[in-house]
């Protein structure tokens, strides 16, 4: 014998992750169907709501329709007590009832998060972002590219660079040394060491 049930409740808060969530507050639509068992009451039914989060690929915000199958069994006190004295560690996190009112909540919880997605795609073939310039590659134009350069060439090519402009430094002193000493206006050629022409002796 069994009871059929249809409620709404208020998602609460943190059911979910970061990247994909039941909004807090929003509507979750529960259909489940209640079973006398003889240890408790079983619950089963579907959960339906929406999800919100982002692309893990692409980080565009996401929308979802979120439906999920429940199962649980709710133990009486008295089932409870019973596997702990059997030694049955987990005993103390069993969802419990009296009888008189189940709490929906943890089931609910436990069924969503569980289930949830680690990496949520906007579609299965998005192709993300550009990895150098951050762009999302849904917008990015045909055969957009970037020139990578290794960085050990790069360093390489600066370091030869560097050089070049070393020797091409040298080379123009060098040049203008020469000029000047070519035409002797140093003054060094002079007799006198004076820099003035001396007159021929009689």
């Amino acid at each position: 014998m069994g009871k059929d049930v249809e409620l709404e409740l208020a998602a609460p808060p943190d059911m979910g992750t970061e990247v994909i969530r039941v909004p807090e507050g929003s509507p979750l639509h529960l259909d489940v169907r209640l079973e006398s068992a003889s240890d408790g009451v079983y619950v089963s039914g579907r959960v339906t709501g929406e999800l919100a989060g982002e692309c893990v690929r692409c980080l565009e915000p996401l929308d979802a329709e979120l439906q999920m199958d429940l199962a649980e069994l709710y133990l009486y006190p008295s089932a409870v007590a019973r596997a702990e004295e059997e030694g049955d560690e987990e005993a103390a996190e069993m969802l419990t009832t009296d009888g008189e009112a189940l709490d929906l909540e943890p089931m609910v919880r436990d069924a969503i998060v569980l289930e949830l997605p680690f990496q949520p795609l906007c579609r299965p073939d998005c192709p993300g972002l550009c990895p150098t310039c951050g762009i999302r590659m849904e917008d990015a134009e045909e055969g957009h590219s970037h020139e990578v350069i290794d960085p050990r060439f790069a360093a390489l090519a600066g370091l030869f660079e560097q050089e070049g402009v070393g020797r091409d430094d040298a080379g123009t002193d060098g040049a203008a040394g020469d000029v000047d000493g070519a035409d002797g206006t140093d003054g060094t050629d002079d007799a006198d060491g004076t820099g003035n022409e001396q007159e021929p002796a009689p």
